[in-house]
Formats: C-alpha cells, structure tokens, sequence
C-alpha cells in the first residue's frame, strides 16, 4: 500500500486517493479467487495481462462483450446490499459473448462513485468475483474512479468488458438453422438486470417502504420484494459450454432488456421463426406481481422481461432429449418451450 501519495488539496475537494489504495488491499483477497492459467501479474499496474493458451484451437477468434447492471442499482442502494450486484455485472457480459459459443477467458470491471468506501468497494468487487468463478474468466484488472459532485455520496455505478475466445470452425452462427429445430430454455433465477425502470415505477422504488420491501411475502415463497428483485442474474456459461462441446448447437440467445420479442430473433436468420408455446413456460411468480400491480400487458410483460426464461438455445430435433440431459446434468432444469418454424415473424409466442 501506497503511504506516501496523499493530497490534502485533493482530499478536501472530495476525492480520496488513500481510500482507493485502501479498497485495492481489501479487494486483493476476492480477486485471487479468479486467478486462472494465463493471468499474468496481479492487480494495480496499468493494463492487465493474460497469456493466450490456443491449444486445441486452430484459427483463434476474440469475442467481446461489455454492458453494465442498470438501475437495479438503485435497489441496491435502498437495501445498503452490494455483495451481489457484481454478480449481475458479470453475468451480462459473460452471457452474451456465450452466445458465440466463445469461453470467457478474463473481465474487467469499472466503479464511479460519488465517495469512495473502501468497504463498500470490497462488497461490490467481492460480486465481481464470484462472478468471474462462476464463469470460469479472471479479473484481471479495473478502475475505481471517486466523482464527488458528479454522484451522490452513497451511489455508484458499475460496468464490465469481458473477452472470450472460440475456434473460427465452431462459432454458433445460425447459418445450420432449419425448421424443425428444437428451442430450449434454461430457467432465470429472477429479472436479473433487465426491465428496473418499469419494476420501479410499478412498485414506487423511487419513495419506497422500505419495511415492506423487506417483509416475508408469501406469493414470492416467503422471500421479501427486495430480496427476490436483488437476486443476481444466472451465470450459464459452464452448461453451455458443456452442452457444446458434444452437441451442434445452431442458436443461442440471452435473454434480456426487450425479452422474448428482441433477444429469441437475434439467433434466427431470415426466412425462419420460432413459434414459442406460451403455456410450456415456467413463469416467475415475480413475474405474475409486476403484471398484476403494474396493470402490465401480456405483450408487454413478454417485450421487457425474461419471464423465466434466461436463455433460449436452439438445437436438432434429434439432439433435443441428450441436449436436455446434458444441461440437467451441469445443473439446468432446461426444457423445450417451441420449434423453429418456416415464417416471415421472427417469432410467435402462441
């Protein structure tokens, strides 16, 4: 740890720079945690370094996602809970370059705050990291920027990049795509990060209660409102990668802001649909709330929310039940919510 960099000038305009070498330290023990072949150095130089292992690949292709968690941050801050919300960061950058078929080999995070807590930084960065271990990337590197003036005191905001690498020959394009093919969906874990603006205009997040945001409902399985909206969004990489290495997966897609109506089309090509059976789908019971107190339409339920439905991939019919097995055996309830169909429609929820 730095003692010697210290301003006095700089700390009485609001920024801090021993609370960030102090949030490093406290962070260093989480990040260990993701340390996998190929890392290179550690934590606090001014790029991070990884070691490309292409054994097994032959033309190697870098795959690239960034995004951020969004104003389920918000939520976070009413509940003082930010040991999670790293998760989400993870997860939707990991989820997506998925999508590819490309293996998450390392991730970086930025956090802007309007004051830096060390403590707080660890919670946010603990998240990270356990999503980085779910996912099997390394975090190797990040930015903790303090902004006094330009965030509020006790907020902040959170984005991530991950780079993924996959195998030119195996990179799931849906140019094999024909009708007859079978669509499968892994089950969410909740709204992970997608939707909040309307989840808080529908239950008034803006001037919440917070003793009833924290109470036991018993239509959310005895879970509180709060804690069942901050439950972090579902990592799928380790199944999925799984599943494609013995099935000839032809589509995938991640379900998230713009629901089933956005995210399904994107690993259709032209000419083909999905026709989703809508009575197969195990919708959330948070799901049924938003609609119900909100006075939400079905469509619109369905072109903001995951509904349950985390991620959608498309297979053979024939490979349908051992593509099942295989997922159910990595810990995915899957199971086949359409088909692929000759249509105009990308796609039809029937």
């Amino acid at each position: 740890m730095n003692t010697k960099s210290r301003s006095d000038s700089y700390a009485a305009a609001g920024v801090d720079i021993t609370a960030g070498y102090r949030a490093v330290e406290l962070m260093k023990s989480h990040i260990a945690r993701t340390v996998i072949p190929g890392v290179m150095g550690g934590v606090g130089g001014f790029g991070g370094l990884f070691e490309l292992d292409l054994t097994g690949i032959e033309k190697p292709v870098l795959v690239s996602g960034t995004d951020g968690v969004g104003t389920k941050l918000k939520l976070a801050f009413l509940l003082d809970k930010h040991d999670t919300i790293g998760i989400d960061c993870v997860a939707m950058c990991v989820n997506d370059v998925i999508c590819a078929g490309a293996k998450p080999l390392f991730f970086l995070d930025y956090i802007a705050c309007g004051k830096n807590v060390p403590e707080r930084i660890e919670q946010i960065v603990a998240g990270v990291c356990e999503g980085c271990v779910q996912s099997g990337a390394a975090l190797i590197g990040g930015e903790t920027a303090e902004m006094p003036g330009f965030y509020p005191e006790d907020e902040y905001d959170l984005a991530g990049y991950v780079t993924g690498v996959v195998d030119k020959s195996r990179i799931i394009d849906n140019s094999r795509m024909a009708a007859g093919d079978v669509v499968i969906a892994l089950p969410s874990s909740g709204v992970h990060s997608n939707g909040f603006s309307l989840v808080r205009k529908v239950f008034n997040l803006n001037k919440p209660d917070i003793r009833a945001l924290k109470a036991g409902n018993s239509l959310l399985g005895g879970r509180s409102l709060g804690e069942t909206l901050l439950e972090p969004t579902k990592i799928y990489v380790k199944p999925v990668l799984a599943l494609i290495d013995e099935i000839s997966v032809k589509g995938i897609s991640h379900i998230t802001g713009g629901g089933f109506y956005e995210n399904i089309p994107r690993s259709i090509p032209d000419g083909l649909g999905a026709r989703i059976d809508k009575k197969s789908i195990r919708v959330l019971p948070i799901f049924d709330m938003i609609a119900e107190v909100g006075a939400i339409s079905e469509h619109d339920m369905f072109n903001t929310f995951n509904m349950g439905v985390g991620m959608s991939i498309i297979v053979a019919p024939q490979d349908a039940k051992r593509s099942l097995e295989i997922l159910r055996a990595h810990g995915e309830d899957a199971y086949i919510i359409g088909e692929i169909v000759e249509s105009a429609d990308k796609i039809e929820i029937v």
